[in-house]
């Protein structure tokens, strides 16, 4: 893993559409034992080069239930993007996450692992590009039927401060799945491996 993890930094496969250029940002240990795939870095992660620094990242955390030790350890948390650059800024947020990544890396960082790691899809591109045609048809009926893909795959809406409204409309998402999600990431961080 520590030699594909090198060959993904310096990955310059889609620069030509990178406004600010490529910057991979990822986190992977092949111990890991939660895999969060989610959509691209923003622009303030671009900038640090630290993945989820910033207010989604403070309110994924909350979701988690975890401190930035715990989440920024790679032998608990693999970070891995659909997209590992920033895509640019679009007209109601950022860009989709470039097409390239994910079907060149990461076929290759899943079977690194050594134990199979339950993985959060944070986002409807994560969640279309793994569970295929198990994908509810949009988010909101996705994430509603999260007990369904357990204990492989969590499906989540993105934690932006954009989707403040989504939250509004389904309470449900923090009355119901946010504690599941929460024992969940309790009981993993317990087990002794």
């Amino acid at each position: 893993m520590d030699f594909l993890l090198k060959k993904i930094l310096k990955c310059t496969v889609c620069k030509e559409n990178l406004p600010l250029g490529p910057r991979p940002v990822v986190q992977l240990n092949k111990y890991s034992r939660i895999v969060i795939i989610s959509q691209a870095p923003s622009r303030r992660v671009h900038e640090t080069g630290i993945p989820w620094n910033d207010a989604s990242g403070n309110k994924l955390r909350a979701w988690l239930n975890v401190d930035e030790a715990t989440f920024y350890n790679p032998g608990i948390f693999s970070i891995l993007p659909m997209g590992f650059c920033y895509p640019g800024k679009g007209v109601s947020g950022d860009l989709p996450p470039r097409p390239e990544c994910a079907p060149l890396w990461h076929p290759q960082v899943m079977k690194h692992f050594k134990n199979e790691p339950l993985i959060i899809l944070i986002g409807q591109y994560a969640q279309r590009y793994y569970l295929k045609k198990d994908f509810k048809g949009n988010l909101t009926d996705t994430v509603k039927n999260y007990a369904a893909f357990l204990p492989r795959y969590f499906p989540l809406p993105h934690p932006s401060p954009r989707n403040q409204n989504w939250l509004l409309v389904n309470p449900w998402f923090l009355n119901e799945a946010i504690p599941v999600l929460q024992q969940e990431i309790k009981t993993i961080l317990q087990m002794d491996l």
